[in-house]
């Protein structure tokens, strides 16, 4: 089964300096039939204006995703760490038993990423933040960015929670099969491409999101040059 959101559906906001587009309920926007998928909390589209951003604000027992899109910000937080994430990196902040950070923008372009929240599944444990480079080549298949299980932290980030989260470009004309363990939410980050298997055939295009339930796989056209982001989340 498959739902489709189409990016000029999702809930947004103008703040000038800042404008996002929300998947789910989230600061003034509110709808009680989007308030989560499973375990996944919160996906915002962010564009942040340069030398803007987040000052210093807290979170406590979530796992919080960024999927830098395009420039750069800048993280500070109360436990010590500071770093700068780039286009093609992600990161990672368990905010466990709580953490204050800031998020800015410094440079002179604006940016833009997805902020993913995944409801941790262990409470108060210490925070902690790290980031990673991934490749950003078009390739023939997702790469696995962020996941709870132990066996995939060699390569990827490591997040609290029984969830995958892949990312990656492929070029026009590449068809894969991607599986799915528990549940997915496919974004499309850039480009055009399909969904397609027993129970859906969808067109994705830039900005939106779809659920995906009650599927083992999922077969991926892409119809342009594109990058995608699947959630796979209990």
């Amino acid at each position: 089964m498959i739902k489709h959101y189409p990016y000029n559906q999702l809930g947004s906001a103008n703040h000038g300096w800042l404008k996002s587009k929300f998947h789910f309920s989230f600061a003034h926007y509110y709808n009680p039939a989007r308030m989560n998928f499973g375990k996944l909390r919160v996906i915002n589209d962010d564009w942040i204006a340069p030398e803007t951003g987040f000052p210093l604000h807290p979170h406590k027992n979530m796992e919080i995703i960024s999927i830098l899109r395009t420039g750069a910000i800048t993280h500070q937080d109360n436990v010590g760490n500071k770093g700068v994430t780039k286009a093609g990196e992600v990161q990672v902040m368990s905010a466990g038993s709580g953490i204050s950070h800031s998020e800015y923008n410094l440079t002179k372009q604006p940016l833009t990423l997805f902020q993913i929240w995944i409801e941790s599944n262990k409470l108060n444990i210490k925070p902690r933040w790290e980031t990673k480079k991934f490749p950003s080549q078009l390739a023939s298949e997702l790469t696995l960015l962020a996941s709870g299980y132990p066996e995939d932290n060699k390569d990827a980030l490591f997040i609290n929670q029984e969830a995958r989260i892949y990312g990656g470009k492929l070029a026009k004309g590449t068809i894969i099969e991607h599986d799915i363990s528990h549940q997915a939410y496919v974004l499309a980050s850039e480009g055009m491409f399909k969904l397609e298997g027993i129970n859906m055939n969808l067109t994705m295009n830039k900005g939106d999101g779809a659920e995906i339930t009650d599927e083992n796989s999922v077969r991926i056209r892409a119809t342009t040059d594109c990058e995608i982001i699947i959630i796979d989340t209990i």
